[in-house]
């Protein structure tokens, strides 16, 4: 029986663990040959390794997408190789531990602002002249809650880079929608992937376990990028139903109840 989305074509960054890995696995379950690109090879190795096992294909393009250059190496690789890009999941970005406005250097800006918003742009602008010859494409960016509601948590530099991604969707979609293209910003809260490592706090194994996982969001990413072509589903804002933002708030509230 044909899948779904047969013969499209996928390129996934960030690929190597968590969102990506998932988003990958269910892109390549639905029949989308996929290629994954992050720094660890060996990583994307094993991730292409069980795809294939299940069944499905996988290519490995390893390479560091805060690099402009390489961002266009492994787009110019997918369509001479490949033939076109149907899907981008502009999924790699990373954080940092010091990063409050007490300890922010502007190393650290430039670190975070690379690795979530530039690289976002280049590997945007290297798959978008393939798209308009096809008259198709789309977009799908992992954002965060962050981008959305700013809170120290995540940082000011963090949470103004993914709020930089949902304009650059919303941008992407004002002007190439006369070309196919529709572009997709999602921004999750906490999820369970190994980011949460760089917090300065770290998660406990309870309250991961109460996060979104990967495979949530890795499913969500194959409905995207299975919708029709004239639909265009432009921002997704998605939490666990236990969000941590909202419990310390009710907790604070209830508190404050207790002692009047």
């Amino acid at each position: 029986m044909e899948k779904p989305q047969q013969g499209r074509i996928a390129w996934v960054t960030g690929a190597g663990s968590g969102i990506g890995e998932a988003g990958a696995q269910a892109l390549a379950a639905d029949g989308c040959t996929v290629v994954l690109t992050g720094r660890r090879e060996d990583a994307l190795a094993q991730v292409a390794a069980g795809i294939r096992a299940a069944g499905g294909t996988a290519h490995v393009q390893a390479g560091d997408v805060t690099q402009a250059a390489r961002v266009a190496e492994i787009a110019r690789w997918i369509v001479d190789t490949l033939g076109r890009i149907d899907v981008l999941v502009n999924n790699a970005g990373a954080n940092i531990p010091a990063r409050s406005w007490s300890s922010l250097t502007p190393e650290g800006v430039d670190q975070v602002i690379g690795a979530n918003l530039s690289s976002a742009f280049y590997c945007v602008t290297a798959v978008l002249p393939a798209m308009r010859a096809q008259r198709d494409g789309v977009l799908i960016h992992t954002a965060s809650w962050a981008g959305r509601h700013p809170a120290p948590v995540s940082g000011a530099a963090y949470s103004a880079a993914k709020h930089g991604v949902l304009v650059m969707s919303q941008l992407l979609n004002a002007e190439e929608c006369v070309n196919g293209i529709r572009s997709c910003v999602i921004c999750p809260a906490e999820v369970a992937t190994p980011i949460l490592d760089q917090r300065p706090v770290k998660a406990t194994t309870e309250q991961r376990a109460r996060m979104l996982q990967p495979a949530d969001l890795g499913g969500l990413i194959r409905y995207v990028a299975s919708l029709p072509p004239h639909v265009c589903l432009n921002e997704v804002v998605i939490s666990p139903t236990w969000n941590r933002m909202f419990a310390a708030a009710v907790d604070a509230e209830r508190a404050g109840e207790s002692q009047t």
